[in-house]
């Protein structure tokens, strides 16, 4: 005789308001103490790049500098600067819960923004690729965002952030769309059933980290902005996941420096309203 219960496993005792005991400043703090680093402040801008083209290019050209105080067991972070504007840049954290893990030891070493920008395989058509969607909404078919936030089909973006980011970038020379995504944790399950149900629920693509990034931000109150770089018709026909000039970067540097000075006036907005008097 089977068990009847009335949850998954995925889904039973996780209280996603109770307080964590393991906590990211405690994990970089030891860090520190075992590599002999100094405790130094992450930009007030970070991007998750977890194709590892964008920091791979900055180096190539001399743009970026990797980071010798960024103490995480797991990556590396690098810094550079676009129009006046500093960013860190953490490649190749690919997936929710290296996502999340990042995230967390971002934010908890002086980290205000986390942009992410992710390769994803197109859903409705919507034009050639490559081209980015701001992601708004996206439908919660991992693991990770279940620890944040109860159950429900979709996460989503801070809707006054998103708006004030979409706004900037539609002057940008290349398409920024925004819609749904569909976050999957197992890329080579992407059958026809699962990307027709994807579909139905309004998802434009699909990628691996957006939706529980969004249940992390709306749970701590963060400023976390996704983004995805569709390239890609799931490698059905030869010559798929191009990005463009310079793997992409070109339009990407665009598309953060944009993103970076609307968020700067919406942060301006938001500190004036709650000032006193």
């Amino acid at each position: 005789m089977t068990d009847r219960v009335a949850l998954p496993p995925i889904l039973r005792a996780k209280h996603p308001a109770a307080p964590s005991v393991f906590r990211p400043g405690n994990l970089l703090r030891e860090a520190r103490r075992q590599k002999n680093l100094a405790e130094t402040s992450v930009p007030e801008i970070c991007v998750l790049d977890p194709d590892g083209d964008l920091e791979a290019e900055l180096r190539r050209v001399g743009r970026a500098r990797m980071d010798p105080d960024w103490p995480c067991y797991h990556t590396t972070l690098s810094r550079f600067s676009v129009d006046g504007e500093k960013f860190g840049v953490l490649p190749r954290a690919v997936g929710a819960s290296f996502a999340v893990l990042e995230a967390e030891q971002l934010f908890a070493s002086g980290c205000r923004l986390l942009l992410s920008v992710t390769s994803a395989g197109q859903i409705a058509d919507l034009g050639p690729t490559p081209y980015f969607i701001l992601i708004d909404r996206a439908l919660r078919d991992e693991g990770t965002s279940y620890h944040y936030l109860p159950p429900a089909t979709f996460a989503a973006a801070d809707a006054a952030l998103a708006n004030a980011v979409h706004s900037a970038v539609q002057g940008l020379p290349f398409p920024v769309l925004r819609g749904a995504t569909w976050t999957t944790d197992a890329p080579f399950r992407e059958t026809e059933a699962a990307i027709a149900a994807a579909a139905a629920q309004g998802a434009l693509a699909v990628e691996m980290e957006a939706a529980a990034l969004y249940a992390f931000a709306q749970a701590t109150g963060r400023a976390v902005l996704c983004f995805a770089h569709v390239t890609n018709q799931m490698a059905q026909t030869a010559g798929d996941f191009e990005k463009g000039e310079a793997n992409g970067t070109t339009d990407l540097l665009h598309l953060l420096a944009a993103t970076a000075q609307a968020w700067r006036s919406h942060a301006r907005k938001i500190d004036h309203a709650t000032e006193p008097g």
